[in-house]
């Protein structure tokens, strides 16, 4: 079933063009790479799903409804939620308090009756589940001491705290050493595994193709390709917009 359909989208800024006529399903419970060289309109074309910027033309479908128009944090509450290739914790806040502060957003106070027990628990609880040790210093520690990979997990617990339906993730792996992206994988593949659809903007390309669906290519902000990651892998034009050559 498709959760979310793209349709011609459209952006530009001023005289340049940084998506033209982009299309694409996202089905549910699936996970959609989205690659392509710096300033091919990958964080452009996220942003427009989110609620950031607004296309000049084209339509986003979220299980029917079009999300044009609509601001971030309504976006969110229709459960899409996003994470950001720039880290934006509440930095003042403990670990675990960030994530308490979406556990009283409306559509998980909705979905819990307007309670949920003991939020400080439930919150620990969600941080456990994407790698911070419970039993130490580190989900108390304010935000603004803790190392990048654990601001990373932070991001998508809090994602993880919104019940958010479709996750997108950009650059989720920007700035993480091999060894924290590969403990990072599993939770992703948990999350799929329990029904989550996930759109992942990456340049970690060998580590987005062993857990992508399907991925699409941009370049200049046109949609180049689409398919699984192993026809990705071996199309032409895809080698040519990152090496720059003939191949």
């Amino acid at each position: 079933m498709t959760v979310l359909e793209v349709k011609g989208i459209t952006k530009r800024f001023g005289g340049v063009t940084a998506l033209d006529r982009v299309s694409v399903n996202v089905e549910e419970n699936t996970l959609l790479g989205i690659i392509g060289p710096n300033g091919s309109g990958k964080t452009t074309f996220v942003n427009i799903i989110s609620g950031f910027v607004g296309p000049n033309e084209g339509s986003v479908l979220f299980r029917g409804k079009n999300l044009i128009g609509l601001p971030p944090y309504k976006i969110t509450n229709l459960g899409i939620g996003r994470a950001f290739q720039m880290v934006k914790p509440f930095f003042h806040l403990p670990a675990y308090k960030n994530i308490v502060v979406p556990l009283f957003a409306p559509r998980v106070l909705a979905s819990s009756g307007g309670g949920y027990g003991d939020k400080d628990a439930v919150a620990l609880d969600i941080l456990e589940e994407v790698g911070f040790e419970r039993d130490s210093s580190v989900p108390y520690k304010p935000a603004s001491v803790l190392p990048h990979g654990y601001l990373k997990r932070l991001e998508l617990a809090r994602l993880i705290a919104l019940k958010s339906e479709v996750l997108i993730l950009d650059e989720l792996f920007s700035g993480l050493s091999i060894a924290e992206v590969t403990s990072i994988i599993p939770i992703i593949e948990k999350l799929l595994s329990e029904g989550k659809t996930i759109i992942m903007v990456e340049h970690r390309l060998k580590e987005l193709f062993r857990i992508a669906d399907k991925v699409i290519v941009l370049n200049y902000g046109k949609k180049i390709k689409e398919g699984p990651p192993k026809e990705i892998l071996e199309d032409d034009e895809v080698k040519k917009a990152y090496l720059g050559v003939e191949v």
